[in-house]
């Protein structure tokens, strides 16, 4: 769980300095304005943009009674948040398993990239599919609605 919020953490302490500085310079708008950013960066980072993860367990049994794919992410992957921003409200259709807090779920993502935890990694009727378009994973929505 911890280590998940570690990267935006570090965003909002470093976003926190660069204030401080700018304020004891004498420029609070300024400082205002870097805080902001850093911490809208470290929401991005954050497991709050993303859907309550499950299990890859139940993910997988869900994924068999709906169809729809399952999305093994973590935080602070940029190619997972591409795909969840590019995704849309679609993107709660989808199954997340967050690897950083599911063992079974990096080990599945493990065993189809060669010993890596190479993510996004979808898996589509049981086929994994590393890294993919955000346009297909939404084809791949459409086809199981």
């Amino acid at each position: 769980m911890m280590r998940a919020w570690i990267l935006p953490m570090l965003f909002v302490l470093c976003g926190s300095v660069v204030a401080i500085a700018l304020v004891l310079k004498g420029d609070p708008g300024a400082a205002v304005v870097f805080l902001l950013v850093f911490v809208l960066i470290a929401g991005l980072n954050s497991p709050l943009v993303f859907p309550r993860s499950i299990g890859a367990g139940e993910a997988r049994r869900r994924s068999a009674a709906d169809g729809r794919p399952v999305v093994f992410w973590r935080p602070g992957c940029t190619y997972c948040l591409r795909l969840r921003v590019r995704l849309g409200r679609r993107g709660r259709e989808v199954h997340w398993v967050n690897i950083w807090r599911d063992p079974a779920g990096a080990a599945a993502v493990r065993a189809v990239n060669d010993g890596n935890e190479t993510v996004p990694t979808v898996l589509v009727d049981g086929r994994p599919h590393v890294n993919p378009d955000p346009a297909w994973v939404r084809e791949q929505l459409s086809r199981s609605a």
